[in-house]
């Protein structure tokens, strides 16, 4: 059976994929796929996702160049989720950071609050023009909006 069969989708024909830095094994981001997006991340060598707010397929860097070359792909135990493992060619996130894990709840309860933990690698502004309105500047002190 071809791996692509084998992959347990869920209702809406998703799966979730991880995107881990092949080296470093930091987490870049999370992302859905569906088949198509999972056979073109194969074919290409490039991470490619299913947008459920915009219901079509894109390519990883299509607006930024900052794409995403695949060195590995794992599947979990339960064949539900997908691991990439990939080397990044620039930042991971919209809102400009490498990943898009970039706030930690500080301090670790409840009560805490959210902070940048890094630093930001380029202007969304000037990366995706009007289309980062939604994409508030960040001061490292403070939670920012992801689009």
């Amino acid at each position: 059976m071809p791996f692509i069969d084998s992959i347990r989708w869920d209702s809406a024909g998703l799966v979730p994929m991880v995107v881990q830095d092949g080296k470093t094994r930091d987490v870049l981001m999370v992302g859905w796929v569906n088949r198509e997006a999972l056979a073109r991340t194969v074919q290409t060598g490039f991470t490619h996702f299913w947008s459920r707010s915009r219901g079509k397929l894109w390519k990883k860097g299509e607006s930024s160049g900052h794409v995403q070359i695949v060195k590995e792909l794992l599947v979990d135990c339960d064949m539900d989720t997908v691991v990439a493992l990939v080397e990044p060619r620039g930042a991971a996130c919209h809102a400009g950071y490498g990943s898009c894990f970039y706030r930690r709840l500080e301090p670790l309860s409840l009560g805490g609050s959210l902070v940048a933990c890094c630093e930001r690698e380029f202007d969304p502004c000037e990366v995706y023009g009007d289309q980062a309105a939604g994409t508030r500047q960040e001061d490292g002190k403070g939670e920012a909006d992801a689009r």
